[in-house]
């Protein structure tokens, strides 16, 4: 009887410090998501296609430099009314990107929409790897 509440108070206790250390400074990397129509065809300057693409490359730095779940991306559907406190929390607009610490108090936050426009302009995926990473590890650190 008591190795069995021995280890049932084990366990919760370490429970609790693996919750704590979880939650403890998660950051999210926010993309939000207008929904675009797509005409369906090779249209060149297609705007759901780019979105598209560049939601996907963005995943794939995070998911490529962040194994350990450290860094989330998630997709905010701007058409989602329960997403309406973010939109206005971060001012956001269709491909706004947001990289924000979860503490306790209060969330810190930086808006890295500038870096996603001059991606966009020039394509570059190693330069913007290279400023996705840079921005992760200054919002770490606060």
């Amino acid at each position: 009887m008591k190795k069995t509440i021995i280890l049932l108070a084990l366990f919760m206790l370490s429970s609790m410090f693996l919750s704590a250390q979880s939650s403890k400074g998660s950051i999210e990397v926010l993309f939000f998501k207008e929904n675009i129509p797509c005409c369906g065809g090779n249209c060149p300057g297609c705007k759901a296609r780019a979105d598209k693409y560049l939601r996907a490359d963005i995943r794939k730095i995070i998911k490529t430099n962040y194994t350990d779940s450290s860094v989330i991306f998630k997709v905010i559907k701007m058409s989602d009314s329960t997403n309406y406190s973010l939109i206005e929390k971060y001012k956001a607009k269709s491909q706004t990107v947001v990289i924000v610490k979860k503490k306790k108090k209060k969330d810190l936050s930086m808006d890295i929409s500038d870096i996603i426009k001059t991606y966009v302009q020039n394509q570059n995926k190693d330069s913007l790897e290279l400023e996705l990473k840079n921005k992760i590890e200054v919002i770490k650190k606060k």
